[in-house]
């Protein structure tokens, strides 16, 4: 039995041994209580809607209750794919969606469609997708800015709260300063942390804010090699290296776990999805010498965030 195998072989018994186990929730808000691991929107592309259904199904038995997408996965694909698989369960799912818009206009244009497409009259959760520079926190915030619509939306029930994703630790800084954000999803991941300095100034103000954490980049190691052709990558849904060795995914994913956060959404491919929730089904914080490991080992990364 070669190495790969032997991974497959062990994965598939963690799922039968963790299948019986209560899923690990925290809290968000208002007692409200999260899986600590998401399904992400991803996760339904790339097959039939039957195949879709059963993605979800198998992760709402498993007790993830926490689904998060955007209108940019797939080009529209995976709230398509998501809104009938997660149909039977919207009414106790918390479902979090996303706007690269930028204008008040846009932003209540896409909510609407992103209603229409994952079949629901209100999302748990709105997002400013992808905050990556102070020029989208300018224009989110201006007169006529996205953000007027989300607190219009959240006062009308249209979202019960509102937040934002963000890749520039800059931009997430001043928007939480000057938006009351409910929560911020952003990469917590143990490279980006130790060898970038991306990251713990955002759990920090998010914390004095009362802006629940979300995280991001849990399974993430490090960018693809130039050399590799994109046709060659093994995971085509993600831009980056994914943790895919069960033992250094387990490492990577439960040093994410063991910070101030309420859930990690994994990558979007299946096969990593399925891992992810292996370790969060059996998940426990990282001993010390974990966690100096876990330094010792992103010194020889290259992040894919830098503060």
């Amino acid at each position: 039995m070669n190495r790969r195998e032997f991974v497959v072989t062990a994965a598939t018994a963690q799922t039968v041994a963790s299948a019986a186990k209560p899923f690990p929730r925290r809290p968000y808000k208002d007692g409200i209580e999260l899986s600590i691991i998401g399904f992400g929107g991803i996760v339904a592309m790339g097959g039939e809607q039957p195949e879709a259904n059963k993605r979800v199904a198998e992760a709402w038995e498993r007790g993830i209750n926490y689904y998060d997408v955007a209108p940019q996965y797939g080009n529209g694909e995976a709230e398509i794919k998501l809104g009938p698989a997660l149909e039977p369960y919207r009414k106790n799912a918390f479902l979090a969606c996303k706007t690269l818009m930028r204008d008040a206009a846009g932003a209540q244009m896409e909510m609407e469609r992103s209603f229409k497409r994952l079949r629901t009259d209100h999302f748990d959760l709105y997002q400013f997708h992808a905050v990556s520079s102070m020029e989208d926190v300018n224009k989110i915030l201006a007169p006529g800015g996205a953000a007027e619509w989300f607190l219009k939306a959240k006062k009308e029930g249209k979202t019960r709260y509102c937040g934002f994703s963000a890749h520039n630790a800059e931009a997430a800084l001043a928007l939480l300063d000057a938006f009351p954000a409910d929560s911020v999803l952003f990469p917590v991941n143990f490279a980006c942390w130790h060898a970038g300095g991306f990251g713990p100034q955002i759990l920090e103000k998010a914390k004095q804010k009362g802006a629940a954490r979300m995280a991001l980049k849990g399974m993430a190691y490090q960018p693809w090699p130039k050399s590799l052709p994109r046709a060659e990558r093994k995971y085509p849904k993600c831009w980056y290296q994914p943790l895919d060795e069960m033992e250094k995914a387990r490492l990577g994913l439960r040093w994410t776990l063991s910070q101030e956060i309420t859930a990690a959404v994994p990558p979007g491919d299946e096969r990593l999805f399925s891992m992810a929730m292996e370790i969060g089904a059996e998940f426990r914080p990282l001993n010390k010498r974990e966690q100096t490991e876990v330094a010792a080992w992103a010194k020889t990364t290259e992040p894919l965030f830098r503060a």
